[in-house]
């Protein structure tokens, strides 16, 4: 977990410039660098580095004597990167994994480079010989990317939005910033002058595919067919091989406990992965709540059962109150329930930062989007609906889960792992047939809990406990999360300013007092930006006025729609 950031073009002097990338600090606290790019004084690129994988030659932009003419800055982990320097037998000068991303280029071109790499990333890449810029990010967007392009052609790019809100250029006194999508790759032509063209923006992978890169893997043999048995086994292998492919790390590896199913299935197998791999420490799992919530007596019972060494972090609503504006300006969104489930993962990182050495994070994210895992899947109308919504879900993962885990770690310099996202396991899990995948029996994920039920990994009582939303487990059953922030906010917002929101916030209204309160510091932080939120995240197939699953009827003992 790095944070990468350059400039082409740049009309500005660019020692001003450079302040902005001192924004995305928080993403690298191990070292910093800055560099321009021999021949155009106008380019140049920013680092700030998390030292996760080789301490001596990890610093970037990676440049290699083989190729002067290739510049590489990017953000993730190449999972496959041995087993593809093995296979086409490239000679490493370093032992970063993305120093694959160039010789793979150099061999095959962009194209196939980024079909092959089995990881999350994040990357720009500079051709100085054929005068191309390339800018890349992994199917889910694991790894944030933005940009900002003039019609003169200075383009100007950051692993978040913050290192590119304050920079000048002389056509464009307000910068148009946004999110590079996930799963594409775009080719920029580079001119004498540094600025730049774009030629063709690609999509290179539909999360339902199976990716180029298994053809390079060495996971044992899956057996054909649906039968249940054939594919609980199937999952077991990818689960457990999406789990090892990720303890790649010269660091400390933690992992968030909620005590929900995916947390505590990637917990139990991560502790397993680390005694076969003989790792010498013991696992650290963190679980956040407030006194008497669920998740905290869940966790503690998954911890046991596992026997990894946990912490418990307690917060109160006034902690939890104050933190929003910084939760806030981290997470460049005003979405209601990001915000919410935002503020433990953001408090539980900041207790992990200080008071331990572990820094690379597993967490259970993407799960609920792959296996349908909220509330509202019950009210699908058919098995193909429920597919859609669920493939809709991971295509949005960026705006939502996926921007909540990253910005609320990297804040505080931890680099997040998410073993559902893995390429392989969720394209195998997204080619079953869909009624396999649908709620069965009242209960959510049936399918992943069914595939786990002889494994012991976990307690049986977890292993079937009803989905419960982060931002609502933290807190009792009796006075959630949301419940609080609403009292909260009703201090704070009032009803001449809810009559008045159409008017001053045009697009995305508020249309709550917790919207209104979140999105007036979002504009603060980010004037003029709202834009970067397409659309709430709310629950379908209901009429849901919000998107806490306490206020759905289906909600049991605890749930998130």
């Amino acid at each position: 977990m790095c944070g990468i950031w350059a400039l082409f073009g740049s009309d500005d002097c660019l020692s001003v410039q450079c302040l902005s990338a001192m924004k995305i600090a928080h993403r690298g606290p191990d070292a910093f660098r800055f560099e321009n790019v021999n021949g155009y004084t106008n380019c140049c690129f920013g680092f700030h580095r998390l030292a996760v994988v080789d301490p001596l030659f990890g610093m970037q932009p990676i440049r290699l004597k083989k190729y002067p003419y290739l510049w590489l800055c990017y953000n993730g982990e190449i999972y496959n990167h041995k087993a593809l320097q093995q296979h086409f037998e490239f000679e490493y000068q370093t032992k970063v994994d993305g120093e694959i991303i160039l010789h793979l280029y150099d061999k095959g071109g962009i194209e196939q480079t980024i079909c092959l790499l089995d990881g999350v990333f994040a990357f720009i890449l500079l051709d100085t010989a054929n005068k191309k810029v390339f800018l890349g990010r992994d199917t889910y967007g694991v790894r944030p990317l933005f940009k900002a392009m003039t019609e003169d052609g200075f383009l100007a790019v950051c692993s978040e939005a913050k290192g590119l809100v304050t920079l000048k250029h002389s056509t464009a006194p307000f910068l148009k910033v946004e999110p590079f999508l996930p799963g594409h790759y775009e080719v920029l032509d580079l001119k004498p002058n540094g600025k730049v063209a774009s030629v063709e923006m690609v999509k290179y992978h539909h999360c339902r595919d199976e990716p180029l890169h298994v053809l390079y893997d060495s996971v044992e043999k899956l057996f054909p067919g649906f039968e249940i048995e054939t594919v609980k086994s199937n999952l077991r292998i990818l689960f457990d091989n999406a789990v090892k492919k990720r303890l790649m790390t010269d660091r400390r590896i933690g992992c968030l406990l909620s005590g929900g199913l995916d947390s505590s299935l990637v917990a139990a197998t991560l502790l397993k992965q680390l005694k076969e791999a003989q790792v010498q420490y013991a696992l650290q799992t963190f679980a956040i709540g407030m006194e008497d919530s669920p998740d905290l007596l869940a966790a503690r019972k998954v911890a046991n059962h596992i026997g990894s060494e946990h912490h418990e972090v307690l917060f109160n609503s006034e902690e939890g109150i104050q933190a929003l504006d910084e939760v806030i300006f981290s997470l460049e969104t005003y979405d209601i329930t990001t915000v919410r489930a935002s503020v433990g993962m953001y408090l539980i990182s900041k207790y992990i930062r200080k008071n331990t050495d572990s820094v690379v994070i597993f967490s259970g994210e993407g799960s609920d989007e792959l296996t349908q895992g909220y509330i509202y899947f019950h009210k699908a109308p058919s098995p193909e609906k429920a597919e859609e919504e669920s493939e809709r879900l991971l295509k949005e993962l960026y705006l939502f889960d996926v921007l909540r885990a990253d910005r609320t770690t990297a804040a505080h310099g931890l680099e997040l792992r998410v073993p559902f996202l893995d390429h392989r396991f969720s394209s195998y899990y997204l080619s079953l047939p869909p009624e396999m995948r649908i709620p069965k029996n009242g209960i959510e994920k049936h399918l992943l809990r069914e595939a786990f039920e002889d494994s012991n990994l976990i307690p049986k009582e977890i292993l079937w406990r009803p989905k419960e939303a982060f931002s609502d487990g933290i807190t009792s059953v009796k006075n959630s999360w949301f419940q609080i922030l609403q009292e909260y906010v009703e201090h704070q917002v009032d009803d001449a300013m809810m009559a008045a929101a159409a008017q001053k916030f045009p697009f995305n209204t508020p249309q709550t007092k917790e919207g209104y309160y979140y999105r007036q510091i979002f504009e603060q932080h980010y004037p003029g930006r709202a834009d970067w939120l397409t659309h709430y995240w709310m629950p379908k197939w209901i009429n849901a006025t919000d998107p806490s699953a306490r206020t759905l009827s289906h909600y049991k003992s605890a749930a998130k729609a």
